[in-house]
């Protein structure tokens, strides 16, 4: 497994997945949509399956002395690194709009999400739904983009949307508390997020596994 993550990390990735990674510092960003930043990471990762479709890497994957569930095991620990890479920016983000500048003006007055785990768990959402409905939907036929990739779009900005209208409903305001205020309710929000990516990722995972292994290349 490690030697197929070192071929996705030097091979597979397109250079724009460490690239985007930065999109993390999209956090400090007020009056924009922050959730958006999760998005182009994912954007990052879409297009290193678009430069390993072209060069062949899936044939050239089942090639290798492994088995056929492991290159899809690989390709989700490289995918699943990344996300974390940039979600560490996020969280860096956070915690210096949290602390530092939890009473600056330009985000106290922000009508759209703050920067607090609440955020960060949403991110963790747009980033198990990135890996449920477009890296499992490519293992399906392990060569189609368009499709799962658009219906990812569409759901990963419902939830951005979502995710910025809940707090402007009355007694959801505490979604979009400032620095350490609602800490409890914030930190469970988090875990949420975090078991809702980790459930996605495990069951796009295991049908990606089945659904690989059919496939006639």
């Amino acid at each position: 497994m490690r030697d197929l993550l070192r071929k996705e990390l030097r091979l597979s990735a397109s250079p724009l997945a460490y690239i985007f990674i930065a999109f993390g510092l999209m956090f400090f960003l007020p009056g924009y949509p922050i959730l958006c930043s999760a998005f182009f990471v994912t954007l990052g990762l879409f297009h290193s399956f678009q430069a390993a479709r072209e060069a062949n890497d899936v044939v050239f994957s089942v090639l290798l002395p492994v088995a056929k569930r492991d290159v899809v095991k690989g390709r989700f620990a490289f995918v699943c690194l990344i996300e974390c890479c940039g979600f560490l920016v996020m969280s860096a983000v956070t915690a210096v709009r949290m602390t530092v500048l939890s009473g600056a003006a330009p985000y106290r007055t922000n009508a759209l999400m703050t920067a607090n785990p609440f955020a960060l768990g949403m991110a963790l959402v747009i980033f198990g739904l990135f890996n449920l409905i477009f890296v499992g939907g490519f293992y399906r036929t392990a060569y189609k983009l368009g499709k799962p990739f658009v219906t990812y779009c569409v759901a990963a900005f419902l939830t951005i949307g979502a995710a910025e209208a809940l707090h402007h409903i009355g007694p959801l305001a505490a979604l979009n508390a400032f620095g350490t205020e609602r800490a409890g309710l914030q930190a469970i929000l988090l875990a949420a997020g975090a078991a809702v990516f980790a459930l996605f990722t495990y069951l796009s995972c295991a049908k990606a596994c089945r659904d690989f292994e059919r496939i006639d290349l």
